[in-house]
């Protein structure tokens, strides 16, 4: 990942907080342009909004420079020190000495696999949610139903900008673990508030927890995998891993959401996947150790 090969361990949680902070604004701009263009002009325009800004996002990442970055610090290598933005020896300094771990040895870390199924399972619970809400609420409501998903979407994402700033800078005093329970808990709560009412105000304000719990997994997860992974020098296929198995539960996630709104209703969706988000809970909860010390345990390690 270039963020860890540009900043290093030192400053990566800083620097995942400030992003992901940035990312939520630029979110809100998103959804609240594609929300107006929708209500005012067509909802096709919801569509061209999002074409656009895309390409406009991946023309920026061409102003990284290659020499900018560490490329063995970014991928999690040994014998690269704390690294950061201005440590030209870093990126310079020949890595004979560094050692790739093999596969087997990473993805069967029993901390990678505790982790990977608590991350499947809270996707799993919260990728259909918001879909399940934005079809209860647009029910006799089809003019402003672009309109109030850009509300549910912005009030969340506006949520997220502090959240993630502030998380970036408390898991360097308080850990991982702690931080990324909050999250975690939010996550089944938000589940059983969305049975109590359907009416747009309600459902707009329990989105504030959508934030507080998307803002603080996009900031640990990948904080919690730079730990574990940390001298392995397979960072970057760890994470792709997680992902891979996330959105596949992501994807389950709205299959078995449907079957249950068609056979049992949506109170009954929403509860279910409250019980998922239990179970990530609990697993996460009394299985995953704090990942904070095992990073610096490696790092001490590594510099006698």
């Amino acid at each position: 990942m270039g963020r860890l090969g540009l900043v290093g361990y030192k400053w990566l949680d800083r620097r995942i907080g400030r992003n992901e902070s940035i990312s939520h604004a630029g979110n809100v701009v998103a959804a609240l342009s594609a929300g107006l263009l929708g209500y005012f002009v067509s909802q096709s325009w919801i569509f061209y909004t999002v074409a656009a800004i895309s390409v406009v996002s991946a023309l920026t990442a061409f102003a990284i420079r290659g020499d900018e970055i560490d490329y063995e610090l970014a991928r999690g290598g040994k014998h690269v020190g704390d690294g950061n933005a201005n440590d030209e020896a870093a990126r310079n300094r020949p890595h004979a000495g560094s050692r790739v771990s093999g596969l087997s040895e990473v993805l069967t870390d029993r901390r990678i696999l505790i982790f990977t199924a608590s991350a499947v399972l809270f996707n799993f619970a919260n990728a259909a949610m918001l879909p399940l809400v934005g079809q209860r609420i647009s029910v006799g409501r089809p003019h402003s139903s672009s309109l109030l998903m850009a509300a549910c979407i912005i009030v969340a994402q506006l949520v997220m900008i502090p959240v993630a700033a502030v998380a970036g800078r408390l898991t360097g005093v308080w850990g991982r673990k702690s931080i990324f329970l909050i999250g975690f808990i939010s996550l089944p709560i938000r589940g059983v508030l969305f049975t109590l009412s359907d009416q747009p105000s309600f459902v707009i304000s329990v989105q504030i927890l959508d934030g507080v719990g998307a803002a603080l997994f996009g900031v640990l997860s990948v904080l919690v995998v730079a730990d574990l992974t940390k001298g392995t020098g397979r960072f970057n296929i760890t994470q792709g891993a997680i992902a891979t198995a996330t959105g596949v539960g992501a994807a389950l996630s709205m299959l078995l959401a449907g079957l249950i709104v068609k056979y049992a209703g949506y109170q009954a969706a929403f509860l279910s996947l409250a019980a998922v988000a239990t179970v990530a809970l609990l697993i996460f909860w009394t299985l995953m150790p704090e990942t904070k010390e095992f990073a610096t345990a490696c790092r001490e390690a590594a510099a006698d």
